[in-house]
């Protein structure tokens, strides 16, 4: 937990200290990042057995969250939209 909180707090102090300064894009490198951290993750995976063994499981848990939470998302919008009476 404290090596999630450190880079956090040191990101957002670093932003704040910079926030007037000159505007970077770093969308390059954040799409870099991720894309190191999600080969990662499939390396580790492939990598152990218990983990490719639990796949087919977790990806039913994943699913069936999935279809829950785009149920839910439609019915309340629909809820919504008729509390605030838009068609």
């Amino acid at each position: 937990m404290f090596n999630l909180i450190v880079p956090l707090i040191v990101g957002i102090l670093l932003g704040y200290v910079l926030r007037n300064k000159k505007r970077v894009n770093l969308s390059q490198v954040t799409f870099g990042t991720i894309i190191v951290l999600i080969f990662s993750l499939g390396f580790s995976i492939g990598a152990s057995n218990e983990l490719l063994g639990a796949m087919p499981k977790v990806g039913l848990n994943a699913l069936v969250v999935l279809m829950l939470a785009l149920l839910f998302s439609v019915v309340f919008v629909k809820a919504a939209r008729k509390m605030v009476r838009m068609k």
